[in-house]
């Protein structure tokens, strides 16, 4: 018998009936107006789910910051990827005026999701560039390969951005009973 399945954006457990899935929302701003809003499902990755359950069951140390990360490669992520690979698997867009990745600065978990929705990662590009997604990582440097990836997604299309655009991701997670 099968122990888990995917299904659209998650992981499907239902022996033990529960569902786990985070997805990506997406607007990109151009002179003050939305032009393009989407929605796409990622993956959470291996590295990300070891993190999750070793801070939960066995006492490994939390991570207290994360961050937000565009790519510009043609990728899609796999399960296996992880934080010291998925800048270069990805080509990771940097081409935006912000110092670093913009923090994921997340609200209280309610309703069994967690969401930066009231506080969006916001990159200012300096380019014009190709988005084909994003992920999320606990290192704030561009380009930085240490720390732990826990997400990441392919947009079900790319985006074209052009300099003085902003790319606004919010970036929800949730676990509950299936």
């Amino acid at each position: 018998m099968q122990k888990y399945k995917e299904s659209a954006g998650g992981i499907l457990m239902p022996e033990h009936k529960l569902i786990a899935s985070g997805s990506w929302l997406g607007q990109i701003v151009r002179d003050g107006k939305i032009i393009d809003e989407w929605e796409d499902h990622n993956i959470v990755v291996n590295e990300g789910l070891n993190s999750l359950l070793g801070v939960y069951f066995n006492a490994a140390t939390q991570i207290t910051q994360w961050y937000c990360a565009p790519f510009e490669g043609n990728y899609t992520p796999v399960s296996t990827v992880t934080a010291a690979t998925i800048t270069s698997a990805s080509t990771e867009c940097t081409a935006y005026d912000e110092a670093t990745r913009p923090a994921y600065n997340e609200a209280a978990p309610a309703s069994q999701s967690i969401t930066n929705s009231a506080s969006k990662a916001t990159f200012t590009f300096n380019a014009t560039k190709t988005i084909y997604g994003a992920f999320l990582i606990s290192n704030n440097t561009k380009s930085g390969t240490t720390g732990t990836l826990f997400s990441a997604a392919r947009f079900g299309t790319s985006k074209n951005v052009v300099a003085a655009d902003q790319l606004l991701l919010t970036y929800t997670f949730t676990a509950a009973s299936a």
